[in-house]
């Protein structure tokens, strides 16, 4: 099983939101979602909760990317415009700094004209327990 798939799979409650995963390298993710009834808050837009799963996702992605169970420790995000019902928003993230036990990253969302939605930062812990996976994608 790859990492992608099993992130997919196994990220139980990004899955149930309706976010994923489509493509993943050693410093770079790529996690997307189409906003729809179920993900608007009682303003009409999207629940930032919803936009916050799917950039974490692809935080998970990065950070678990060198074969080590990496865990978030501390997120940063900031809110810029909303996203609408039936608009496309991805997840990109890249890796900005490759400590070996506290990997950091930036986080973008966009929605399917290139606009931006927010920006995340991430900062993660390695364990010393393996994570298992044949393969990146």
């Amino acid at each position: 099983m790859t990492l992608l798939e099993r992130l997919n799979n196994d990220d139980r409650f990004a899955k149930f939101v309706g976010a994923q995963l489509t493509e993943i390298s050693e410093a770079y993710a790529k996690a997307e979602l189409t906003v729809e009834e179920r993900h608007l808050n009682g303003g009409g837009v999207c629940q930032g909760g919803v936009i916050f799963t799917l950039a974490d996702l692809a935080f998970a992605a990065v950070a678990n990317s060198h074969g080590t169970l990496t865990l978030g420790i501390s997120n940063n995000i900031t809110f810029l415009k909303p996203a609408q019902k039936g608009d496309r928003i991805t997840a990109v993230c890249h890796a900005t700094h490759e400590h070996h036990k506290l990997p950091y990253c930036n986080i973008r969302v966009t929605n399917q004209n290139g606009e931006l939605i927010c920006n995340m930062t991430g900062l993660a812990y390695r364990t010393k327990k393996e994570m298992q996976y044949d393969s990146l994608m």
